[in-house]
């Protein structure tokens, strides 16, 4: 496509939605507490397209298709049940956590309450992390896609959706974005249903045989939908995947937006049965590209994580206006939820509360700059520690390991025999069993690498690794509580 034009449908969506945003951030005044939780003001069906919006990032044009050209039916199947998992999880879990702190923002307000201030700040760093890395990454993706679609330029392309969800989002906060969910909610869906109808309706019997056939010219490629032998990398990404979401304090956020704990359950519902069935529909596109040999097998890693866009390189111009629309929309309905999420869990968790609006609008500015650098893939001064997006499947993994070996002490709090600083040891001790792990099984030094890449032979999310810090760190939270509740009756 001609990248006036792209550059001209980039502006136009960008346009809409800034002006959607301001026109909500105007309705009434803000103070902290609104500007971070939007409290009690959502229903069931807007709490579900948000959650819907918010996690849809453009992500999905890439890392699903990857893991479906890589691994094959049980990777697909995996991705798709994990990113439904996190919002069924919430279902269950959320109503709970915010009846017991109605005041909350994010999920370290409850662990200090249940826990202490120090696992209060642990959580913080670690949802911080795995925030801001999906905010990069979403950068890094929107960059690539515009790319693919059209001969923009990057940076150009980065530097738009950060100005302008920035603008909006500092401005408005979490009702803003609340507001823009909604609209990119349903453009995502009617964008997605059209732009499949036009590219694979007369064409579905083919597509499955795709699928079913196994990569011609890469042997690093399982990607048939035939391929039964991931069953274990799948779990792994629903044990990973599922983990990490619960400490994407978007989610969290729109905990205390719901206007009851009803609404909440619904709308965490509403949003499971929108993600599951796309997720699935991207990862199986990934196994027909795999399957149709498009891709060499001796092609750069990033040629292999963009593999759905092999099937659209010939496709008419109106198809690629639609995607250049949808990856616009589908970036900035992640990325205004990760600012005002990041800016809630520095205010909330690291500062104290001690945050005014001013200082959280300022935070929500500053972060930007610094996603977009980490984004371009620079070299870091000093340390000389080169950041490497080439694949997006693997910097979520790394967020996620950290993840997986807290959760369960978390949520065990909610069982009211669990003691405070046994949640806190089990937390370190699930990172401390990978490393067990890879000494027992390897050596020392492939257990440090386990923490930095949680991944098989294959590349393929590892189920040993995260199970071990899964279990681990509930296996140490509940002996060292029960040891702490004999010796407080001794």
């Amino acid at each position: 496509m001609d990248t006036n034009i792209a550059y001209g449908l980039m502006l136009v969506t960008l346009g809409f939605f800034g002006y959607v945003g301001f026109q909500a951030a105007t309705e009434k005044e803000l103070d902290s507490d609104e500007y971070l939780s939007a409290r009690g003001s959502q229903n069931w069906q807007r709490i579900g397209l948000s959650l819907f919006a918010s996690g849809m990032g453009v992500w999905i044009l890439l890392a699903p298709s990857e893991v479906g050209y890589y691994g094959g039916f049980w990777d697909v199947v995996g991705y798709a049940l994990s990113s439904a998992t996190p919002f069924l999880l919430l279902a269950y879990v959320g109503p709970k956590i915010r009846e017991k702190l109605p005041s909350g923002v994010t999920l370290a307000d409850y662990v200090r309450m249940r826990i202490s201030r120090p696992m209060q700040i642990y959580v913080g760093v670690i949802s911080i992390l795995y925030m801001f890395t999906f905010l990069f990454a979403e950068f890094t993706v929107i960059g690539v896609v515009m790319e693919r679609l059209s001969e923009v330029n990057t940076l150009v392309v980065m530097i738009a959706v950060g100005l302008v969800t920035t603008a909006y989002t500092a401005y408005g906060g979490l009702p803003t974005s609340l507001r823009t969910d909604r609209w990119q909610a349903w453009g995502i869906i009617w964008l997605i249903v059209i732009l499949f109808l036009l590219l694979f309706g007369n064409d579905v019997g083919s597509l499955i045989s795709d699928a079913k056939a196994f990569n011609p010219i890469d042997e690093w490629s399982y990607g048939s939908i035939s391929y039964m032998e991931t069953f274990a990398s799948g779990l792994a990404l629903v044990v990973a995947i599922t983990a990490a979401e619960m400490f994407s304090q978007g989610n969290w956020q729109r905990t205390w937006a719901s206007e009851d704990e009803k609404a909440l359950k619904k709308g965490a519902f509403l949003a499971a049965g929108m993600v599951m069935p796309l997720v699935f529909i991207m990862g199986f596109l990934g196994t027909v590209v795999a399957g149709q040999g498009l891709i060499e097998g001796d092609a750069a890693m990033s040629e292999k994580a963009a593999a759905f866009f092999y099937l659209i390189e010939d496709a008419h111009v109106i198809i690629i206006a639609g995607f250049i629309v949808l990856g616009i929309a589908l970036a900035c309905s992640s990325v205004d939820t990760l600012q005002n999420a990041i800016v809630a869990s520095i205010s909330r968790d690291l500062a104290d509360g001690k945050m005014d609006l001013k200082q959280a609008r300022i935070a929500t500015i500053f972060l930007i700059p610094i996603a977009i650098y980490l984004a371009t893939e620079p070299t870091i001064p000093v340390v000389g520690w080169e950041v490497n997006t080439t694949s997006v499947f693997a910097i979520f993994l790394r967020a996620d390991l950290l993840a997986t070996a807290t959760v369960l002490p978390i949520f065990l709090t909610l069982w009211d025999k669990i003691k405070p600083n046994a949640a806190l040891a089990g937390a370190i001790s699930g990172l401390l069993s990978v490393v067990l792990y890879g000494w027992i099984t390897v050596d020392f030094s492939a257990g440090l690498d386990y923490l930095w890449s949680p991944t098989n032979d294959w590349g393929l999310a590892n189920l040993d690794v995260f199970l071990v810090a899964l279990f681990g760190s509930g296996i140490v939270t509940v002996i060292g509580s029960h040891i702490r509740s004999n010796q407080g009756n001794m």
